[in-house]
């Protein structure tokens, strides 16, 4: 349904609103029929901020982009097996894809594609609430397309696939359902909750890539509503089908995201680390099939693995140069981590507001320029004055240059 007269100016008002569409609109004038889809039109009709510009193009979307490149003065990147592409310029980033049809060789797999209309376009997408299409043309900006009924479940709340494959064909919009449903307090349709729970009893997530989960899953744990996402996953048995040794415990995960904001931890990978916490050399292998970055990787599984140790050493009174070496080792998800599990905040706090940045004012080429010679005793004389400074038995620059020069003269 489309609206007209006043309905379609406050959409047309609405969407001219978004950022960088003004700069847009006039750019696109002579193109193929474009359309924004997506994010930007269900966080639109819901009155929240859209951040995304994704255009549906009925045509050529790869030339398109050229020739709105051209007009922005910006430049382009074409995608390449899905015939999309994206257009950076000065104030604005505007994705671009050609509207499309999709079938799947086989569970779980990338899609092969082919291009169609716009409706058979909307009907490729994972969820109603996803697939409505906003005209982008200067006679009917702002008219509404939508042939599923995603205005209906905006309004009741509901987050519905559109096919009975759907979490077949594209498992991941299992976690993605997860995570639409917790962002906007909205629940899984009936039919689709059970579709959800055969998919997860089939062992459908067993035939996705590990980055693709670990691209959703991150997602899902990076929102501020994860601990509920974290529960439903437990409800669904979805915890349990990405692997049977992940704690699902949403509180803990609340506590490991409150966590990194005290530490500055990266907020998915503590709560990662607390799914982990249980099993985590059971949970290796799982997590390098994540794919994760390698410092991500380590810190999450350093925190699983250090957390509940660190919580039982830090109960101890430490001297600031003790707490300095337990802690200093540590990435700040094994920081967060610990409090999540009930460590004393202030040794933690006052590691990271005071005892992190001291450093020694000299080096191993004043101790060298002093006529020390290369050896393990001039990085051992160092350690050790910092250890002194660290305590407050050193300080200033020449102090702890006659400190470092006593300690490797010694072992001389």
């Amino acid at each position: 349904m489309v609206p007209s007269g006043d309905g379609l100016d406050r959409a047309g008002l609405a969407l001219r609103a978004l950022p960088g569409v003004e700069q847009l609109l006039p750019a696109l004038e002579g193109l193929p029929p474009c359309f924004l889809v997506g994010g930007a039109v269900r966080d639109l009709l819901l009155g929240a901020t859209a951040v995304d510009l994704d255009v549906a193009v009925e045509g050529d979307a790869e030339a398109a982009a050229v020739r709105l490149a051209e007009r922005l003065g910006g430049e382009v990147r074409a995608h390449g097996r899905f015939g999309t592409a994206t257009v950076r310029a000065p104030g604005l980033v505007v994705d671009l894809a050609g509207t499309r049809r999709e079938s799947y060789a086989a569970p779980g797999a990338l899609p092969d594609v082919t291009p169609a209309t716009l409706d058979e376009d909307l009907g490729r997408r994972d969820f109603t609430i996803n697939a409505i299409a906003m005209s982008l043309a200067p006679d009917e900006l702002g008219a509404v397309h939508d042939p599923h009924g995603g205005r209906e479940d905006l309004a009741a709340g509901l987050v519905r696939v559109l096919h009975d494959a759907s979490f077949l064909d594209d498992p991941t919009r299992l976690l993605r359902a997860v995570r639409y449903a917790t962002r906007f307090g909205f629940a899984l349709e009936r039919e689709t909750d059970r579709l959800a729970r055969e998919a997860v009893a089939s062992r459908a997530l067993d035939t996705v890539s590990g980055p693709r989960i670990r691209d959703e899953l991150i997602d899902l744990l990076a929102e501020q509503g994860a601990p509920d996402s974290v529960r439903t996953l437990g409800e669904l048995g979805l915890g349990s089908a990405l692997h049977p040794a992940l704690e699902i415990d949403s509180d803990l995960v609340a506590s490991a995201k409150l966590g990194a904001i005290e530490t500055a931890a990266d907020p998915a990978h503590a709560a990662l680390a607390a799914l982990c916490l249980g099993a985590p050399d059971e949970l290796d292998t799982w997590i390098d099939r994540l794919g994760l970055a390698a410092g991500a990787r380590d810190a999450v599984l350093r925190a699983a693995r250090r957390a509940p140790a660190l919580v039982a050493e830090l109960q101890a009174d430490l001297k600031p140069s003790e707490l300095y070496g337990l802690l200093a080792p540590e990435p700040p998800e094994s920081l967060a981590l610990s409090l999540a599990l009930g460590a004393p905040a202030g040794p933690v706090l006052d590691f990271l507001s005071r005892l992190r940045g001291i450093r020694l004012e000299i080096t191993g080429e004043d101790l060298l320029a002093e006529g020390v010679p290369e050896s393990p005793a001039l990085g051992d004389a160092l350690e050790r004055t910092l250890v002194l400074k660290l305590d407050g038995a050193v300080s200033g620059r020449d102090e702890e240059l006659r400190t470092a020069l006593d300690i490797a003269r010694a072992q001389a």
